[in-house]
């Protein structure tokens, strides 16, 4: 019930996802012979799993060759485009990104200590300065896409994020719920697009739906209920609050999006950043990471702090927040980064 409302609630959300990854799959430069991948579950290790087995078993990934025909419509950033002397090496790279995690600011109720949960609640002032630092972490990163949750909180921070990016491209919502809203939202600059950074809403990326715990005050909850059994529907698996999801059933929807919406473009070498929430982002990081049901419930996300995955030869690397001592290690890791690090140098 509780998966039911949160989908209805935000069915504008997934038509725009859909439709416009469905456009941007069709469209991208595979040229005659790019790398396109199918996907068979539950099947290839990551190389993170150290012996341990994960809710959502293994990938297999199999890369197999394809022509394409359509035309080029995705962003060419001319910072990480090739000279054409390096065309092939390029292409056997292509598979190579970043993925950025950045869990929002302190939004206006989790200053109030409410539950919060579906609830469209803006970010704080600190919220809003967290974001702003979280940009700053990652300026030398390379994005090409957003994705979001539905709500306000997640899309603030990424907005507020990208204006603190070195390259000062301008995110851009994507709006395809309906022909009128595709027609409208239109850019017909082609040097614009080159500027532009799509972003993408998804209401799969929503926070778990805390059901009759939403605007009730933590504390008052707990001395109501007892702290047990709030600390077990906060952070138990498969427990729910009263008519809300447990973290299982939030992990089905946010991991499944990920698979089929997010995988996919991370395989063709686009560079991800995904503003979200504590649960949507644990259940990501526990497909990523492996990690077991019972890993996962003691996993901690600050707000604010970006997490860098290195996606490479099939597998997730993490490398923790880009900023700081580890900057250095983020960077030698791979050539790719800290080549366009070096012409952001260069240029700015």
């Amino acid at each position: 019930m509780a998966a039911e409302v949160c989908h209805h609630a935000n069915a504008i959300g997934a038509l725009q996802s859909h439709s416009y990854l469905s456009n941007l799959n069709q469209h991208q430069n595979l040229r005659s012979n790019s790398l396109r991948l199918v996907t068979k579950d539950f099947s290839c290790s990551n190389g993170l799993s150290m012996g341990r087995s994960s809710h959502f078993g293994q990938r297999n990934c199999i890369v197999t060759r394809s022509s394409a025909t359509h035309s080029q419509t995705s962003v060419v950033d001319p910072v990480l485009s090739p000279s054409r002397s390096n065309t092939s090496d390029a292409t056997k790279k292509s598979n190579e990104a970043a993925l950025i995690l950045i869990r929002h600011g302190e939004s206006l109720w989790n200053e109030k200590n409410l539950f919060t949960g579906c609830v469209d609640v803006p970010l704080s002032s600190k919220g809003i300065d967290e974001a702003i630092e979280a940009g700053k972490r990652i300026s030398s990163i390379p994005v090409d896409l957003i994705f979001t949750s539905a709500l306000i909180r997640a899309q603030m921070t990424a907005m507020l994020a990208m204006t603190q990016h070195r390259r000062k491209k301008v995110p851009i919502v994507m709006h395809n719920e309906s022909e009128q809203a595709k027609a409208w939202s239109q850019v017909f600059s082609e040097d614009t697009k080159k500027q532009s950074i799509p972003v993408i809403a998804a209401w799969q990326l929503n926070e778990r739906m805390y059901g009759e715990l939403q605007g009730l005050n933590k504390q008052e909850t707990a001395d109501r209920y007892g702290k047990e059994q709030v600390h077990e529907w906060r952070r138990s698996y498969d427990i729910p609050p009263p008519n809300g999801e447990s973290l299982e059933m939030c992990a089905e929807r946010a991991v499944a999006y990920f698979r089929d919406q997010i995988e996919p473009q991370l395989l063709t070498g686009k560079n991800v950043m995904i503003a979200a929430h504590g649960n949507s982002l644990r259940s990501i990081i526990m497909y990523l990471d492996k990690l077991t049901s019972q890993e996962v419930i003691s996993l901690e996300l600050s707000t604010g702090i970006p997490m860098l995955y290195i996606f490479k030869e099939g597998r997730f690397i993490r490398r923790g927040s880009p900023i700081g001592p580890t900057e250095a290690g983020v960077y030698a890791y791979t050539k790719r980064l800290a080549l366009y690090k070096q012409k952001l140098d260069e240029m700015f």
